[in-house]
C-alpha cells in the first residue's frame, strides 16, 4: 500500500517491456499500486514511488502462467506446494496451474470431490510461493455429477482425462486398474468415461453460463492397446534402450490415433474447449491439426512443453528425462518448433512434476528405463529455455510472451493475469537476455535433486520475479515467505 506521501509504492525503471501484444520491445517504466500495475509510460518521476527498482536494462515479460504442473504427485502436496513454488518463482512463473485427481499419488485416495478437494486447498494454503490453482481429473461416475459443484462453489474450471489409463498405469501396464485409480469394480475408465466426462463438462458450462468460457477439458492423450502391444515388442526384440526404447514402445501414432478419437468425442458430445495436451511428435500435431481442420467449431488449444522443445533421444542424461509421452528423436523436436513459430502451438509449459532420484530410476538398475518413473521438474528452466532457443530460430519477444502467459490466462480464466497493463496484477518476470549459463541441478530451488536439463547451454536467465508488485525471487534467491493466494476461476 501506498504512504499517502507517494502515487505509487512501486516504480520500475530501466526496462524494455515484451507485451503478448506488441510489436518489439517497449522502453517504458513501470508503476504499481495496490498489486496491479497502475501506470506505463515513457517516464515516470522517480519521486512520485515509494521504492525504485533498477531492472538494469532486462526485458519485462508477464509473468509466467505455467498451465501445467503437478505438485504433491511423488511426495506430499503440502512440502511440494513450497519447494517447487520456489522454483517456478526461480523461472518467473508467477501463477501455477496444477493437475490433481483421486487415486494412487497424489493424496493417495478416492472418494468425492467434495472431500478430496478442500483437503487439498488445505494442504496448500498458506505454502504456494506464487498464485495456484487446480485442474481436476472426472475418474468415476460421482465426479462426473460433481462438476457444476466444483465450478460453482470451488472456482475450478479445468478438467482432465488422461486417455492411457483405461488400462495403463502411470508407468506402465497395471495388473488392476480399479486399485490404481481407486475406484469402484463397477466403475470402468474407458471411452464411454470419457463420452460422459465430456457430456458432464458441457452441463457445467450451461449450468454455471457466466464461467463458460473459462470452463474446458484437458486431454492427455496416448493410446493404452497401441502402448501395450509395441511395448512387448521393444522389449522381447532387445535391439534398443533407454529414451529410444521408450520412444518405440509409446509411438507417435498412439498419441495420434488418441487426438482423433478425442475430437470426435467432443464433436459427439458439443463440447466446444479442448486443450490437447504436451503433444510431442511430428504425428501427434498433424492429427490435431486435422482435427482442427475436422471440426472447425471446436476451439481446440494445442500445447507444448519445454522438455520436448529441448530435449531428445540421445540426450546424455538418459533416464532421468523419462516422460509421458516420451520424449521424441531431433527430428520431431525441430518440428514442434516450426509448428511453434507458425503459431500452431498455443503455449509452452513445463508439465513439472518433481520426482526424487532415489524414486526416479531403480538404485539397483538405473540403466533399465522400464523402471524408472515417468515425469520430471523443468518449470525453473522454462522462460529462461524459450528466450534461449526461440531467439535463435527468430521467435520474437512478444510471442515468447503470448505463448507463456497471455494465451493460457486466457483460456484457463486468470483475467487479471497474463499481460503488463494497467489494472492487471503485477506479475513480472525480468530476464537477462544476454546471460549465458549452464544448468546445474544443484543450482535448482526444486527438491529434485537432478535434472535432465543438466548440462543445457542457456544464453538468457530468470533473474527476478515479481507477484502482485512483490519481489518473491532476485538475483539467484527466493525472497521472503510464501504469500500465492488460491486463485478461483474465472478470476
Amino acid at each position: 500500500m501506498t504512504d499517502g506521501t507517494h502515487e505509487f509504492d512501486l516504480l520500475i525503471k530501466n526496462v524494455r517491456v515484451a507485451r503478448p501484444d506488441g510489436d518489439g520491445l517497449e522502453d517504458l517504466d513501470i508503476a504499481i499500486r495496490d498489486g496491479r500495475f497502475a501506470s506505463l509510460a515513457p517516464e515516470i518521476a522517480a519521486e512520485s514511488a515509494r521504492e525504485t527498482y533498477d531492472a538494469r536494462n532486462r526485458i519485462a515479460f508477464p509473468g509466467v502462467v505455467d498451465p501445467h504442473m503437478h505438485c504433491g504427485i511423488y511426495g506430499p502436496l503440502e512440502q511440494d506446494a513450497q519447494t517447487e513454488s520456489r522454483a517456478a518463482a526461480q523461472g518467473g512463473v508467477t501463477s501455477s496451474l496444477n493437475y490433481m485427481r483421486t487415486g494412487q499419488y497424489y493424496l493417495n485416495k478416492g472418494g468425492p470431490y467434495a472431500d478430496f478437494f478442500p483437503e487439498v486447498l488445505a494442504k496448500s494454503d498458506g505454502r504456494f510461493h506464487v498464485d495456484y490453482c487446480y485442474h481436476l481429473a472426472p475418474m468415476d461416475s460421482t465426479h462426473i455429477s460433481e462438476l457444476p459443484l466444483l465450478v460453482g462453489e470451488h472456482g475450478v474450471t479445468s478438467f482432465k482425462i488422461f486417455m492411457f489409463y483405461g488400462s495403463y498405469g502411470l508407468h506402465g501396464a497395471s495388473a488392476s486398474q480399479n486399485d490404481f485409480l481407486m475406484i469402484g469394480e463397477d466403475e470402468r475408465y474407458d471411452y464411454a468415461h470419457f463420452e460422459f466426462v465430456m457430456r458432464g463438462v458441457k452441463r457445467a458450462m450451461q449450468e454455471h453460463p457466466e464461467a463458460a468460457s473459462a470452463i474446458s477439458l484437458s486431454l492427455h492423450c496416448e493410446t493404452a492397446e497401441i502402448m501395450q502391444a509395441y511395448t512387448k515388442m521393444v522389449r522381447e526384440e532387445g535391439a534398443l534402450t533407454g529414451l529410444h526404447a521408450y520412444h518405440a514402445a509409446r509411438p507417435p501414432h498412439s498419441e495420434g490415433l488418441a487426438i482423433c478419437i478425442a475430437s470426435y468425442l467432443a464433436h459427439e458430445t458439443e463440447l466446444p474447449n479442448i486443450n490437447l495436451l504436451h503433444l510431442s511428435s511430428a504425428k501427434a500435431v498433424d492429427a490435431a491439426l486435422r482435427m482442427q481442420g475436422a471440426f472447425p467449431h471446436i476451439d481446440f488449444r494445442r500445447e507444448v512443453t519445454i522438455g520436448h522443445l529441448v530435449l531428445d533421444v540421445d540426450t546424455p542424461n538418459g533416464n532421468l528425462a523419462k516422460v509421458n509421452p516420451p520424449i521424441r528423436p531431433r527430428e520431431d523436436v525441430e518440428f514442434l518448433w516450426e509448428k511453434l513459430l507458425e503459431r500452431e502451438l498455443d503455449w509452452v509449459c513445463s508439465d513439472h512434476a518433481c520426482c526424487k532420484h532415489e524414486r526416479k530410476v531403480s538404485q539397483d538398475n538405473p540403466d533399465d528405463i522400464w523402471l524408472a518413473k515417468s515425469g520430471f521438474g523443468g518449470t525453473e528452466y522454462l522462460l529462461s529455455a524459450l528466450v534461449s532457443e526461440g531467439r535463435r530460430r527468430g521467435m520474437s519477444f512478444n510471442h515468447m510472451a503470448e505463448v507463456t502467459s497471455l494465451n493460457p490466462a486466457r483460456r484457463f480464466g486468470l483475467s487479471r493475469k497474463g499481460d503488463i497493463a494497467e489494472g492487471l496484477d503485477a506479475d513480472l518476470a525480468i530476464v537477462d537476455p544476454d546471460e549465458n549459463w549452464t544448468v546445474r541441478a544443484e543450482e535448482s530451488e526444486s527438491q529434485q535433486g537432478y535434472t535432465p536439463f543438466e548440462g543445457v547451454e542457456l544464453d538468457a536467465r530468470v533473474r527476478t520475479t515479481f507477484l502482485r508488485g512483490r519481489r518473491i525471487y532476485d538475483d539467484g534467491a527466493v525472497i521472503g515467505a510464501p504469500t500465492g493466494e488460491f486463485i478461483r476461476r474465472p478470476m
